[in-house]
């Protein structure tokens, strides 16, 4: 099976789709920065109860907080993107990263029919898949196998 043909055919289900925080509506923007920071995630997730109410990401802290401290104390809500386009679990890698592509989304929360967070689609979920299918392809790959060192290594 082509790599193109796998990705049409592997749900967004079975990708690892943990690389997110939540916080619930109302949180300080301040102590959504800590739990990102703490979880160590670029992306959070706005709740109301189950539901989910928006998405706060690293881009969102450079283009709505970095040049306005101002925004720390808000509610998250005052600088998250509301009710982001989602995917569902059975949906296809190849058409949730061609939607991320389309979109320009680096993250794409995933939500079950009843509403529930299953997590969220990333770049590096689609990479993590294909190293763990591909080890040797994907892992020990040159990033340019053209390139040869000049010298030997510890050479002078």
């Amino acid at each position: 099976m082509s790599l193109e043909q796998e990705l049409k055919t592997e749900k967004v289900m079975h990708l690892d789709l943990l690389g997110f925080c939540q916080v619930t509506g109302g949180t300080p923007v301040s102590d959504t920065l800590n739990e990102m920071r703490e979880q160590k995630v670029n992306v959070c997730l706005v709740i109301d109860g189950e539901r989910l109410k928006g998405i706060f990401t690293d881009r969102d802290v450079l283009t709505k907080v970095a040049h306005h401290p101002e925004n720390l104390g808000q509610p998250v809500e005052s600088v998250m993107t509301a009710d982001p386009i989602t995917i569902g679990p059975e949906v296809s890698a190849a058409t949730a990263l061609w939607l991320m592509e389309e979109k320009g989304f680096r993250n794409l929360p995933v939500v079950a029919e009843n509403g529930r967070i299953l997590g969220v689609m990333t770049h590096q979920a689609v990479i993590n898949y294909l190293a763990a299918r591909y080890p040797v392809e994907v892992l020990n790959r040159s990033p340019r196998p053209e390139q040869f060192p000049r010298k030997p290594e510890g050479g002078d």
